[in-house]
């Protein structure tokens, strides 16, 4: 840029109005209400959910790990659904259908009561009369968990259109400078949809039922349907966006226009089979694969956590979840260093980016000592995870940011949602394979009074000498006859602890393996210009 470009620009800066900001608002509200809708399950399974349908970890990670499956898949096409339908319309279907899907999760004890026993019309609580009373206690998991499957894609399905429209929508109001600052703070949505939750919904649950919870924060999406209808548009067609906040939007055009061999870009369809021909495809999907199923791993598992190596029920966890996501807020800094390094600096987005990201994959490495000084406290790993999840977010907001500094606005969401799918493969099997990481530890590695759990209570290598075992001291699952023989003054070390210790450990060195790897397949800056 020229001195009369800056001059030109920064004259624009100073008339132009602010209404971009206000989209960036809905967009914020939006993925608020996306995590706040993932969030219930994850808040309630413990305490109300599966004590009632008797779920273990491992069935809690096959319903994680399978809706990050269907959100993967339903990434993929959603990104395209919106680049065809558009970005209004797009949104409102993706918001409708989530809002949908997490209401339909509140009413999977009434259909599992109904196709079991047949009692359909029977209401919450007597679904639970009626469920309690089911001597089959395998019928009641199978078809509990396959319904709540059912509702989790419903979920996944409307929840996959929120980023790839949330970025499309950036790339329609803000230049390239500006855009990293705009998706840090949409992408605080998540941290402050995660920070609500522990404080809200398990008091709904406690005081109206799980269910209620279900539908209460599912009706939210709803809301917010209104309030995008009415204010959203092209920033060109928009009577609130006057001509110099717009020729500030659309500063990057202009400048590209007048550069020698500039070609404009044109409407035509994108094929996904042509976003796959260039690295830069594969080094933002390959950054997501390794990164995003760390924060869905903390984001699911998290209160679990404490629910397991602590012994916190939902309520008890909401203050140390509530100071955790706050931290995470200082993932806003994140939007804000790239145009450090690009204006102090004089780096392009693209390398302003890249360093960035480089200083936040080093603050996961901290989780290698979470799980060994958690004996200090329980604040420990909160606040370690607190950290992590923040640089995640800075790491996420930029990552999401070099797809429109090298991808026409075109095919921006339909790379986001390639990113999407392999973030969400990523996410499947770190979900599984800790559901099926923490039964195992929790089977063969627990100790009571230095004895091996096995040994001591054989009847846990047979499962239906299990189920009877169980059900004659009063608990729905294992973990919980552990805690009943601690509270009777036995010494129990808890064997999950370790398989906690394995999954931060692999947590912790995602992000320096996945910016290697980026930065191998991309090295500088590389603008995408024939596709």
């Amino acid at each position: 840029m020229n001195q009369t470009d800056a001059v030109t620009v920064n004259q624009t800066i100073k008339s132009a109005g602010k209404y971009r900001w206000s989209i960036c608002a809905l967009l914020f509200f939006a993925t608020t209400i996306n995590y706040l809708d993932r969030q219930v399950l994850s808040l309630t399974w413990k305490d109300f959910i599966a004590p009632e349908f008797h779920w273990t970890n491992s069935d809690y990670g096959d319903i994680t790990a399978l809706f990050s499956i269907f959100y993967a898949v339903s990434l993929l096409f959603a990104g395209r659904f919106v680049d065809w339908l558009d970005t209004k319309k797009g949104f409102l279907w993706a918001i409708g259908i989530w809002s949908v899907g997490a209401c339909l999760h509140a009413f999977c004890g009434i259909a599992t009561s109904g196709i079991i026993t047949g009692e359909w019309f029977v209401g919450f609580e007597g679904s639970k009369q009626i469920i309690s009373a089911v001597s089959n206690t395998s019928k009641v998991i199978n078809v509990s968990v396959a319904l709540f499957i059912f509702a989790r894609l419903v979920l996944a399905i409307g929840e996959a259109g929120n980023f790839p429209a949330a970025i499309k929508t950036t790339a329609e109001y803000f230049p390239k400078k500006d855009r990293a600052l705009a998706t840090s703070i949409f992408n605080a949505g998540a941290t402050v949809g995660a920070l609500a939750a522990p404080i809200s919904i398990p008091f709904i649950a406690e005081s109206f039922g799980w269910e209620m919870s279900f539908i209460i924060i599912g009706a939210l999406g709803f809301v917010w349907m209104g309030f995008w209808m009415f204010m959203y548009d092209k920033p060109e067609k928009h009577a609130k966006v006057n001509a110099a906040e717009l020729e500030y939007i659309q500063q990057d055009d202009i400048a590209d226009s007048k550069l020698a061999g500039f070609v404009p870009e044109t409407k035509t369809k994108v094929s996904l089979a042509d976003c796959f021909k260039y690295k830069q495809t594969w080094a933002f999907a390959f950054g997501k694969f390794m990164t995003d199923g760390v924060w869905w791993f903390f984001l699911f598992w998290t209160p679990a956590y404490l629910s397991s190596v602590y012994e916190m029920d939902s309520t008890e966890a909401a203050l140390p979840l509530f100071v955790l996501y706050m931290i995470t807020l200082l993932s806003i800094i994140g939007g804000w260093l790239p145009t450090y390094f690009v204006e102090r600096k004089g780096m392009n987005p693209y390398e302003g980016r890249m360093r960035a990201m480089l200083i936040f994959a080093f603050f996961p490495l901290l989780a290698l000592i979470a799980q060994p000084l958690g004996y200090i406290s329980y604040w420990v790993p909160v606040i370690i995870i607190g950290i992590a999840g923040a640089a995640h977010q800075s790491w996420s907001a930029n990552i999401f940011t070099t797809v429109g500094d090298m991808f026409p606005k075109k095919a921006i969401a339909t790379i986001t949602g390639i990113g999407g799918l392999a973030g969400g493969l990523g996410s499947t099997l770190i979900n599984k394979g800790s559901g099926v990481l923490f039964d195992f530890t929790q089977r063969n590695w627990s100790l009571v009074n230095g004895q091996p759990l096995l040994e001591k209570y054989p009847q846990f290598l047979n499962p239906d000498a299990e189920k009877a075992f169980l059900a004659q001291k009063g608990v729905a699952n294992l973990e919980e006859f552990l805690k009943l023989v601690s509270k009777s003054g036995d010494t129990v070390v808890n064997g999950i602890n370790s398989g906690y210790m394995i999954i931060f450990s692999i947590c912790a060195v995602c992000y320096l393996i996945g910016w290697v790897v980026m930065k191998t397949l991309v090295p500088k800056y590389q603008p995408i210009t024939d596709l």
